[in-house]
């Protein structure tokens, strides 16, 4: 199923009409900026490594005419919603007030009222103070850059970026807008992202005797379409399914048919339509799609196999794809899925944009559904399909939503030539990652199945999981250089428009789910005082506090108990199972845990915020470590726990999350940007929070005074920058190796607890310049600082283990005199750590005795010997 190489990819998705170049058009943007959700560092770069990703298309072609970052530090929590609004305001979370996918509003009732989505929040808060009902802020503690650039007569455009919907803001269960879609979530052209259109992805399975000779009128229309059947068209006796969507009812049927000229019945095809509407002969204007005609398909293609549907005279212009996984030719087995109905929101102030998207795209197609592989709300039919069927409709979803993802941003492009900004979103690699990151041998094959862990692990599942996630890759480096060939390139190769591709977060693979509900029930924590909101491993736990929450119940003295009790039971939380925790000694569930400043005398009591918890953070915020997610909560126990007790660890019915602390190296985003107005070059971090202002900065435009990034020099004039950070140590006759500072140093230091970090800048450094260095975080002592032209290397002794150490350089010149901005980096060492997760366990002491003594390999080299031997296990075992 993998490529062989890239032109094939390419080839395959021509049949879609991806791959055609256009001419350049003639005033491309100025910047655009492409999320890819989800996309890391660790599996971008390895895959131009490999070759799964070409050198000199899409994000190879940026990397290779621009600059890029060995890191791209995201916000806390690193979630969707939260990340995507971080980028677009230059601002972290608490300033934002989007603090999760999904998250209590506290002015809402906290049992009654439902959740608030923060794709769909109030950007920078709300006026409330738990006397008053809620209100638009005149202040708001972030905004979006485009308010700012429109303001300064920029044209922008927003194809589906999260904040920019066109949305007027109300919080659940109240009435009133607390944000106004104009200006802060309007733009020039303003797309929306995708909502669900009513009925959820359904399998159907059928036999032969579901079918009988199609009726003359079937048969008439077929004929009028220009439709030939060489065996008699077979009807299913009864209707297929009666969808209400976008308040009009539809009868569904279907139809056989045999194409094949082959003098044998051979049923290849199968026609799906509405009665009301019937079989009709096209053209079809978009978004209307006429009936659909489907052939099998195959996990094995690379083209879109799935066929769209689209429900006529629906309010909400909404449509469906059909995927047919079984047609055996005589009907005896067939299967198919419908997915589940999708649209684009008709806001108002946008609706001039939508209509565009829908009568030159088409509708809003169904993007990759987890609930079909998991076969979750499919139908008891569902049951008669195998994986590979259901993974083959999940990877054609991929195909087809990225596509019209790409369509959709052509077209924003095309509509509005010369734009100042473009921001626009990708859903892969995102989905793709948490349904198949099956990397982690604690990590079961089979989700209903404890035993598959270790070596029950299916091998052949493990290696097709793999291909997907190449495959989702693929698909959106596609979309990339689609809109490279949009704005064109110039004679250097270099895109005419500055484009930056970004990501919200990274990803990790967990092997636990954990149910947040009963650990809290069973350790007395009362669940009707206190309710838990979960996004991915993050949870913010609220209070039903009197005076805050309408209908609260929840006085100040309990409120502080049951806040103590809380963080403390989830600071105290251990999984005491050694086939997870690889270690003898119980590991902590929690990564972090914090609490609501609560000064009962405070007039803010419960309303208080602080970097980390903003206005509608809970009381109890906390992030699960790498290897646990509150999502995938299933009744099954893990192999070897207790089999009686509370349930709160389970088996998982997925493999990826991402939302867990921003500062564990897999949870790095992505950075590559090539243009007219950017150098080559490498930063060694760059935040997420950076990207507005330099965005801004590219455009002229002074940043709002809420943004809290700082703009990066992109044009490689002006002071030096720093470009990379790496720890380095000497591995004996193979020479120095660098480890970079976005991953965990797990090697042994020097006499006297000593570690090197060397700065490399865009520059040479002014050697003679004494610069301060100091250690603000940590243990360890300033040992001395040396020049080698664009490096500082520091020289740190004392360093003691499982720390993280940062240091602040200040006073630094370049060769011309310009004095460089200080710069903050941080070392964390955990002595062991060969795979670099931020434990050390089985896992490494396994990677240290597979590896051999190379480059490739030396961080598994701990004892620093230039050998990875004996010595390396033992103390990685020792560990």
């Amino acid at each position: 199923m993998r490529f062989s190489s890239f032109s094939q990819y390419s080839a395959a998705l021509a049949v879609l009409g991806v791959c055609a170049a256009p001419a350049a058009q003639a005033q491309p943007p100025r910047v655009i900026i492409i999320s890819l959700d989800g996309a890391s560092p660790r599996f971008a770069e390895q895959y131009l490594s490999d070759g799964t990703l070409p050198a000199n298309q899409g994000l190879g072609l940026l990397r290779s005419q621009g600059i890029f970052a060995d890191q791209n530090l995201t916000i806390t929590p690193s979630l969707t919603a939260p990340a995507h609004i971080a980028i677009a305001t230059g601002a972290n979370a608490s300033a934002n007030n989007i603090n999760a996918n999904a998250f209590h509003a506290i002015a809402s009732p906290l049992f009654t009222a439902g959740n608030a989505s923060g794709f769909a929040a109030p950007i920078g808060g709300y006026l409330f103070d738990g006397i008053n009902p809620p209100s638009e802020t005149p202040n708001p503690s972030a905004q979006p850059l485009w308010v700012n650039l429109r303001a300064a007569g920029k044209k922008v455009v927003t194809a589906t970026w999260p904040g920019g919907d066109g949305l007027d803001v109300r919080l659940p269960g109240q009435s009133a807008v607390v944000q106004p879609a104009v200006p802060r979530r309007t733009v020039d052209y303003t797309v929306p992202f995708g909502a669900f259109g009513g009925i959820g992805a359904t399998a159907f399975a059928l036999v032969s005797s579901d079918f009988a000779p199609a009726p003359t009128a079937t048969t008439t229309q077929l004929t009028a379409a220009g439709r030939t059947s060489f065996s008699p068209v077979r009807q299913k006796v009864t209707p297929l399914e009666t969808p209400t969507v976008g308040g009009v009812s539809y009868l569904m049927q279907v139809a056989a048919l045999d194409t094949t000229n082959d003098g044998t019945v051979n049923y290849d095809t199968l026609v799906f339509w509405d009665t009301t509407n019937g079989i009709r002969t096209g053209p079809f204007p978009l978004p209307d799609t006429g009936p659909a005609y489907v052939r099998q398909g195959s996990v094995a293609a690379n083209v879109a196999q799935s066929q769209p549907f689209f429900f006529v005279n629906s309010s909400t212009r909404a449509g469906v794809r059909f995927y047919v996984t079984n047609l055996a030719p005589d009907l005896s087995v067939v299967r198919f899925v419908r997915t589940s109905a999708n649209f684009i929101p008709r806001n108002l102030p946008v609706l001039s944009s939508v209509d565009d998207i829908n009568t030159n795209v088409g509708f809003w197609q169904p993007q990759p559904d987890f609930r079909i592989v998991q076969r979750v709300g499919l139908g008891t039919a569902a049951a008669q399909f195998t994986d590979l069927e259901l993974e083959a409709v999940y990877k054609d979803l991929v195909l087809t939503f990225t596509e019209y993802q790409a369509n959709v941003t052509l077209r924003s492009i095309q509509q509005n030539p010369g734009a100042d900004l473009v921001m626009t979103y990708f859903e892969q690699p995102d989905g793709s990652f948490h349904q198949y990151l099956l990397t982690d041998s604690r990590q079961p094959t089979n989700p209903a199945d404890p035993g598959s862990i270790g070596a029950g692990q299916d091998a052949a599942k493990v290696a097709r999981y793999a291909e997907y996630r190449r495959f989702a890759y693929q698909s959106v480096n596609t979309a990339i250089q689609r809109i490279i060939d949009q704005v064109g390139t110039g004679a250097s190769g270099k895109p005419n428009s500055n484009l930056l591709v970004v990501s919200d977060h990274g990803f990790e693979p967990f092997h636990t789910a954990v149910d947040i509900n009963t650990l809290l029930s069973s350790n007395g924590i009362p669940l009707t005082r206190a309710r838990a909101v979960i996004s991915g491993p993050a949870v913010n736990i609220y209070i039903n506090l009197q005076g805050r929450e309408p209908g609260g119940t929840v006085g100040k003295i309990e409120y502080l108990d049951l806040q103590q009790r809380i963080a403390t039971l989830l600071r105290d939380t251990r999984d005491s199972n050694p086939a997870y925790t690889l270690t003898t000694a119980p590991s902590p569930v929690f990564s972090d845990v914090f609490a609501r400043p609560a000064d009962p005398n405070s007039p803010d009591f419960g309303r208080a915020t602080t970097e980390i918890l903003g206005q509608d953070a809970g009381d109890v915020f906390a992030l699960l470590a790498p290897g646990y997610n509150f999502d995938g909560v299933q009744n099954i126990r893990r192999n070897g726990d207790a089999p009686t007790g509370p349930l709160v660890l389970t088996l998982p019915s997925f493999y990826g999350a991402h939302g867990y602390n921003p500062a564990f190296p897999n949870m790095s985003a992505i950075f590559y940007a090539a243009g007219p107005d950017i150098a080559p070059g490498r930063f060694a971090q760059v935040r997420n929070i950076d990207i507005a202002p330099t965005v801004s900065n590219l455009l002229g435009v002074a940043s709002a005074a809420t943004v809290q990034g700082q703009a990066l020099n992109l044009s490689g004039t002006g002071a030096a920058q720093l470009q990379r950070a790496v720890s380095r140590k000497v591995h004996g006759a193979l020479g120095s190796f660098d480890i970079p500072l976005a991953e965990v140093e797990p090697r042994r230091g020097a006499a006297g607890d000593t570690h090197q970090i060397v700065l490399t800048f865009s520059g040479t450094l002014d050697a003679g310049t004494a610069p301060t260095v100091t250690v603000p975080v940590g243990i360890a002592t300033v040992a001395g600082t040396t020049f080698a032209g664009s490096e500082l290397i520091v020289t740190l002794s004392g360093v003691a283990d499982q720390q993280s150490v940062q240091i602040q350089v200040t006073g630094l010149r370049d060769a011309r005199g310009i004095p460089l901005s200080s710069v903050t980096q941080s070392l964390r060492l955990l002595l062991g750590d060969a795979d670099n997760n931020g434990l050390v366990n089985q896992a490494d002491v396994d990677q240290v005795r597979t590896a051999t003594a190379g480059a490739p390999n030396l961080r598994n080299d701990v004892v620093v010997s230039g050998a990875v031997n004996s010595s390396d296990i033992g103390l990685t075992r020792s560990r």
